[in-house]
């Protein structure tokens, strides 16, 4: 392949950002390897991109990072790929009888866009409505974690953190905002750095336009103390 065949090649994929679908894309084999033979994997690979890219590797500052970008794609960034990190939520049954609505805001956020493996992060904001059950608050902290850590698209991140919460709680009625920068943007690219996106899911009865402006009026409040 001639070299402009290659280079229109590489700008029609840096084009290409479709999602294909809510649930993050996996092969079959996915797990087949442990994480330490991912890791020695990964760090053959680091190793020679750093190589490519001309950098001496024999340097103290250097010869330890294809090492520890391995372990942090594998034990940290993505371990939110692995379902065996998945987190046990504690369900509790509401027994004072709550039945307004619940709102966990300002969660931190750090995931990875999966285009350019850059980071995101930002702020997601939860809210559902007992059908019977309650979870742990720090369970929707953890939750958001774990999908975070893996390569994301905004909006299929959102998506996945309700659909998690609807699972768990057995009810449709479950909401999610997250405002977040996308480094992808802010330090490349069109390098804007006040730009942030937004995304929302509504499921049950915050599909309905009072109960969803409730949520986003709770969630403009101020929590500082």
């Amino acid at each position: 392949m001639d070299l402009e065949k290659q280079l229109k090649e590489i700008e029609a994929v840096g084009h290409d950002h479709i999602a294909s679908s809510t649930e993050t894309p996996m092969r079959n084999d996915a797990f087949e390897l442990s994480d330490i033979e991912k890791i020695a994997s990964i760090k053959e690979d680091v190793t020679k991109i750093m190589h490519t890219l001309g950098l001496d590797l024999t340097d103290d500052s250097l010869k330890g990072t294809p090492t520890r970008v391995a372990k942090m794609f594998v034990q940290e960034i993505f371990g939110g790929l692995h379902p065996d990190r998945k987190p046990k939520a504690s369900i509790f049954e509401n027994k004072y009888k709550y039945q307004e609505m619940l709102v966990e805001k300002n969660i931190t956020l750090y995931s990875t866009c999966e285009h350019h493996l850059l980071p995101i992060v930002g702020k997601a904001h939860i809210a559902y409505i007992s059908n019977g059950n309650v979870v742990g608050l720090s369970k929707m902290n953890r939750i958001v974690d774990y999908y975070a850590k893996r390569p994301q698209v905004q909006e299929r991140l959102t998506m996945q953190i309700v659909k998690e919460l609807q699972h768990v709680l057995n009810t449709e009625d479950v909401a999610c905002v997250i405002d977040a920068k996308h480094l992808c943007v802010n330090s490349r690219g069109i390098r804007d750095i006040d730009s942030s996106t937004v995304t929302s899911e509504f499921g049950g009865a915050f599909k309905n336009p009072e109960t969803r402006r409730e949520f986003l009026d709770y969630i403009k409040l101020s929590t500082e103390f």
